[in-house]
């Protein structure tokens, strides 16, 4: 079982993600109407966000938390309609079966995020859909070298409240590169369409990605390749991978 992440709940408890439009877009191509009625499984549901977006259409809601159990209840207490269970989504046994299971951003963070997908799939109908969203292998060179070697060796080491002033100044840095040459038509420079998402998002929601990407206890980048196995033709079909701005993989698929 993976072990309890500090990192975690201290993240979530500072920070709550108010963009639906985003996770509509990680989602894609299924949309928020299409959980009507519908029973949907969280798996990773972090502060509780995502389940208080599909709370005004699906019949029930559950969601599964290992590290900020507390943070997305008291978040999704006024939902009657979504329940927060404790545990680790690759050891997880749930009786129930759900018409949606949906884990975003969370399996990269996993111990084995292959076998955290292959348990989280048996929780699917028959007939129902999983959707998940992970960063990818490609298009994040600097991220998988620079930034994990910096992370590694210095900012895991780190108080959080240091590491959050420094996230903040990081952010403010990037404004300026991302408001002058990446307005450019210069598509060939790295995160280029990436960046074309920070300048939607506010100053404090840009700030999260920062602190997240510093942050994490370890992060995977998943190949194209491994999502292909994941979502194999014998198991799944209506399948859907698209890179999603040049570093992630949105990717969905209806059980067979």
């Amino acid at each position: 079982m993976q072990k309890k992440q500090s990192e975690w709940k201290w993240q979530w408890e500072k920070i709550y993600d108010t963009n639906q439009w985003l996770f509509t877009e990680w989602i894609y191509p299924t949309k928020l109407k299409d959980f009507k009625g519908k029973t949907a499984l969280d798996c990773g549901c972090g502060g509780g966000q995502h389940l208080n977006f599909i709370a005004p259409y699906c019949k029930q809601g559950v969601g599964i938390e290992l590290n900020t159990y507390s943070v997305a209840r008291k978040n999704t207490k006024h939902n009657k309609n979504i329940k927060i269970i404790k545990g680790d989504i690759a050891e997880i046994k749930l009786k129930q079966k759900f018409d949606f299971i949906y884990s975003i951003g969370v399996l990269h963070h996993t111990d084995n995020p292959t076998k955290s997908f292959n348990n989280i799939k048996k929780m699917v109908k028959k007939g129902g859909k999983l959707i998940v969203w992970v960063y990818s292998y490609e298009g994040n060179f600097w991220n998988r070298t620079l930034i994990e070697f910096f992370k590694k060796h210095f900012f895991l080491k780190i108080n959080k409240k240091l590491l959050w002033i420094i996230s903040n100044i990081i952010n403010a840095l990037m404004y300026i590169p991302i408001y002058t040459i990446y307005l450019l038509p210069l598509r060939f420079l790295p995160f280029y369409e990436y960046f074309e998402n920070w300048r939607r998002l506010s100053f404090k929601r840009n700030n999260q990605n920062v602190f997240d990407k510093l942050n994490a206890p370890q992060t995977f980048f998943i190949k194209k390749s491994t999502i292909k196995k994941w979502f194999n033709p014998k198991e799944f079909k209506q399948i859907h991978i698209s890179h999603y701005k040049g570093v992630s993989w949105r990717v969905s698929g209806v059980k067979k």
